[in-house]
């Protein structure tokens, strides 16, 4: 895509939804970090229904080691990967109390450093909670950069380094929203939906379906 091209991508998507949010449910930023360990390989309607109880008895990293691991597993159990998940998920607020007085750090590398945060959940808990203008490249963001031609990227970090290079400043923080939820309503894996797409005549998939909906090229 040309950077005009790009530009109109984020303009649509924002005038289709001015102020996009992350649909996992969370009141603090330990609140968010757990329901984003919780969500890898997991949908947010899964997680979101185990953390409504869980958030209840441990919404802070005290209350959490209180718990304990046995106890955390009860309210998990149901989302994949629980077990590790709840390993995470009780060092992490161990190490948030011993290093951190028992906040969610705001660097980088301090958050990668917790037990179960990659580079995606950290960028994932530095735009939400913090508001920076960082991109989470997920499955769905990685599929749609690439079948797009938005930023194309053979890994999940050539794709994030590829969108902070071609999204303009002013939609850079909620960019990570619009293309995840482009993704999982609108240019799905398996079936993409051309016909309500509002970029798809900007886009370059091949194989995206005659008679597409979207604004006219400028």
């Amino acid at each position: 895509m040309t950077d005009a091209d790009c530009r109109e991508v984020f303009a649509r998507l924002r005038a289709a939804n001015p102020e996009p949010a992350s649909e996992l449910e969370y009141a603090t930023p330990f609140e968010l970090l757990v329901a984003v360990i919780l969500s890898a390989q997991a949908t947010d309607r899964s997680v979101n229904l185990a953390t409504r109880r869980l958030f209840a008895v441990a919404p802070t990293p005290e209350a959490m080691l209180v718990l304990g691991e046995d106890g955390l597993i009860g309210y998990i159990s149901r989302i994949g990967l629980y077990q590790s998940k709840a390993k995470n998920i009780i060092a992490t607020s161990r190490q948030l109390i011993e290093q951190h007085n028992g906040e969610v750090p705001r660097a980088r590398a301090a958050l990668e450093a917790l037990p179960g945060v990659g580079r995606k959940t950290a960028n994932v808990v530095l735009n939400v909670a913090f508001g920076e203008a960082t991109i989470a490249v997920d499955t769905h963001i990685f599929r749609v950069a690439n079948r797009t031609g938005l930023a194309p990227g053979k890994t999940p970090l050539a794709v994030e380094r590829a969108l902070l290079q071609v999204v303009p400043e002013e939609f850079r923080r909620s960019a990570h929203h619009w293309l995840i939820l482009h993704g999982r309503y609108v240019c799905k894996a398996r079936r993409p939906e051309c016909s309500r797409c509002v970029i798809a005549d900007l886009c370059v998939y091949p194989e995206k379906a005659a008679g597409v909906a979207g604004t006219a090229r400028r």
